[in-house]
């Protein structure tokens, strides 16, 4: 069974699918890590996006590994993040990224997170979520999770997500039967237990 949880940067999806997966017994997986982890092997090998990220060995669990290599700080820093970013936006690597999803969501249960998980990467997913928050609310949550500036997070996240949403290669939106949840004002257990009450209803 695969619980698919989309939406923009801030509204939680990290954190709520993590508390879901938990809660449920599920597997987690955080298709974000995978881009960050592709955006790396880039960094250090060189050579084309899609050849690294067709290369990478990338699993995924409570831990990030990137060819038996624990890496799951150094997909956090900054360079990789800002490398990430533009390496989504490469259709060949979503292409190569998305089988790789697929294989590991073909089997079990799983909690699966990102952009495009229930639009393209499991569509028949029994549950599909589409989190959101006022830009607010998303800037404000991802300030204090980094450390950082709240308008440099707010301008940041304007810019990602005009590109999220323009890309021609699965672009953001809301899958056909999502739910859409405004987590604005909501705690975490609110939302967690929400998305569980839906995944109980769908079993």
């Amino acid at each position: 069974m695969v619980v698919a949880i989309d939406g923009p940067a801030g509204a939680g999806k990290s954190t709520v699918a993590r508390a879901v997966a938990r809660a449920l017994g599920f597997t987690y997986l955080d298709s974000g890590a995978m881009y960050r982890a592709a955006a790396l092997a880039l960094l250090e090998r060189g050579g084309s996006a899609s050849e690294a990220a067709e290369a990478a060995d990338i699993r995924l669990g409570e831990r990030v590994l990137l060819d038996g290599r624990d890496v799951t700080a150094e997909i956090r820093r900054p360079e990789v993040t800002e490398a990430a970013s533009k390496v989504a936006t490469n259709p060949k690597v979503r292409s190569a990224l998305v089988r790789k999803q697929r294989e590991l969501l073909s089997s079990g249960n799983w909690v699966a997170e990102g952009r495009d998980i229930g639009t393209v990467v499991a569509p028949e997913a029994v549950v599909k979520v589409f989190l959101t928050a006022s830009p607010e609310e998303r800037a404000r949550r991802r300030a204090e999770e980094l450390g950082v500036d709240v308008e440099t997070v707010r301008r940041d996240q304007a810019l990602r997500d005009a590109q999220d949403s323009a890309r021609e290669h699965s672009p953001l939106r809301p899958a056909p039967g999502a739910v859409q949840l405004d987590t604005t004002g909501m705690s975490v257990g609110e939302v967690v237990a929400g998305i569980v009450e839906l995944v109980e209803r769908g079993r």
